[in-house]
């Protein structure tokens, strides 16, 4: 059999597996089906976000300690009246220290689903993401001290 041609080689095995794996990955308007967006599972995926929400908020302390910050910051955006673009600066950080308290929410339910007992890499990647979270609070920390101070002073002093 050793040299012997026959009439599928390795190479044409490779190339016709590699010509069939093209031709169904290949993208066309054809291939979209755009009967699986429906206006129904539009719905249930927002639907599940807003579970994820409730979730959050019910099991996770610190999502409820963000939450208690973040009313107390926009109380004192309009209080104290800060401008637009300040209040785009605000907005922002609330929103990325509620979504990545969520993502870290979201590895910790993981890494306890596929790592029950104790494991180094499991306790590693939940400090990962626990320094995420705290991370970003200490940025929205200083951009509202750099927001607020100013009128915190100018209040006092008045």
């Amino acid at each position: 059999m050793k040299g012997r041609k026959g009439k599928y080689t390795c190479r044409k095995i490779q190339a016709r597996i590699q010509t069939e794996i093209f031709r169904r990955n290949t993208f066309t308007f054809a291939n979209l089906e755009f009967q699986n967006m429906s206006l129904k599972k539009r719905a249930a995926s927002f639907n599940f976000a807003i579970q994820g929400m409730k979730e959050l908020f019910k099991s996770q302390p610190n999502a409820r300690i963000h939450a208690a910050a973040a009313v107390m910051v926009v109380a004192a955006g309009f209080y104290f009246q800060i401008s637009h673009t300040e209040w785009i600066l605000v907005t922002l950080c609330i929103i990325m220290v509620f979504s990545l308290e969520a993502v870290n929410t979201a590895i910790e339910f993981l890494t306890d689903l596929v790592s029950p007992g104790f494991h180094p890499l499991a306790g590693k990647a939940k400090d990962v993401a626990a320094a995420a979270v705290l991370m970003a609070a200490i940025g929205a920390v200083a951009i509202a001290g750099i927001v607020f101070i100013p009128r915190i002073f100018a209040w006092f002093s008045d």
